[in-house]
């Protein structure tokens, strides 16, 4: 997922000893989720269903599935501003140094007919994938490190822990109950200008802290262009902020603002560099 995980423990019931076995227990749920996420895994399901042919169906883990299920969702949720299927355009918008480029017409052309997440379908039964186009390429990045920190919630909780904070690479944020005689967890944004509290729920946040085209327009198939702004999801779990944050970048302030309403538990923030 190449980032790193944090796990705070503040709970007057647990010693130090037990906080400590209780979080390289998460660690190893989160190595493991690893292998089955990242598509940078030759072994894993993302990998091998990127391998797939059109019309070719694969049996995929519950971890795979439940990502790629939040992913669809999300992705019709946000009328399409959020699509894991993206992978080819960051290959031909980018550089090997990371730098944005033209990509050559007719690459371009023949990238968007692998791009879109109706071009997989899902079947609960077997826990199956099917492809309906050749040389997709799953990427998992926008939602992964989130499952992994939602999944982490059930590692702690068989170790009845139930006062904790993790913590995803400071971009995604999981908040349980406080420590006794707080209220809240209390955080401070990336910009340094405005602090939060947070209790049962998460945060997550995209932006642009490097130059370069890392963040694509599903819709365009371009890249965004640089802002001055971070927009942050909150949300009640953790996968579904990471992905939502990402759809933030995309969808316009009222687009943003209905979802919302629709979605009583989202919250939407924005705060400028």
């Amino acid at each position: 997922m190449a980032t790193s995980f944090e796990v705070i423990v503040s709970q007057d019931d647990v010693d130090a000893t037990y906080a400590a076995q209780a979080a390289e227990a998460v660690f190893a749920e989160v190595d493991r989720l690893e292998e089955e996420l990242s598509r940078f895994r030759s072994t894993s399901d993302i990998a091998r269903l990127s391998s797939l042919k059109a019309g070719e169906t694969l049996a995929v883990s519950l971890a795979v599935w439940d990502c790629l299920h939040l992913a669809k969702t999300v992705h019709e949720e946000t009328q399409g501003a959020f699509d894991i299927t993206i992978g080819p355009l960051m290959q031909l918008w980018r550089s090997g140094e990371g730098h944005l480029i033209e990509p050559d017409a007719e690459r371009l052309a023949q990238a968007r007919h692998s791009i879109g997440s109706h071009l997989f379908e899902l079947h609960e039964d077997g826990c199956k994938v099917t492809v309906h186009a050749d040389r997709m390429l799953f990427d998992l990045g926008a939602v992964g490190k989130g499952y992994a920190l939602d999944q982490a919630v059930q590692i702690l909780q068989d170790w009845s822990i139930t006062r904790a904070f993790l913590n995803a690479g400071d971009s995604t944020l999981l908040a349980l109950q406080p420590p006794s005689g707080e209220d809240a967890w209390g955080i401070t944004l990336a910009e340094g200008s405005r602090e939060m509290q947070l209790k049962e729920q998460a945060l997550s946040g995209s932006g642009f802290m490097v130059k370069g085209a890392h963040i694509m327009n599903p819709r365009t198939l371009t890249p965004v262009a640089l802002q001055e702004k971070r927009s942050y999801a909150l949300a009640p779990t953790a996968a579904l902020s990471d992905a939502l944050s990402t759809a933030f970048m995309i969808m316009s302030p009222e687009e943003i603002t209905a979802l919302c309403e629709r979605n009583p538990g989202i919250q939407w923030l924005e705060v400028s560099h």
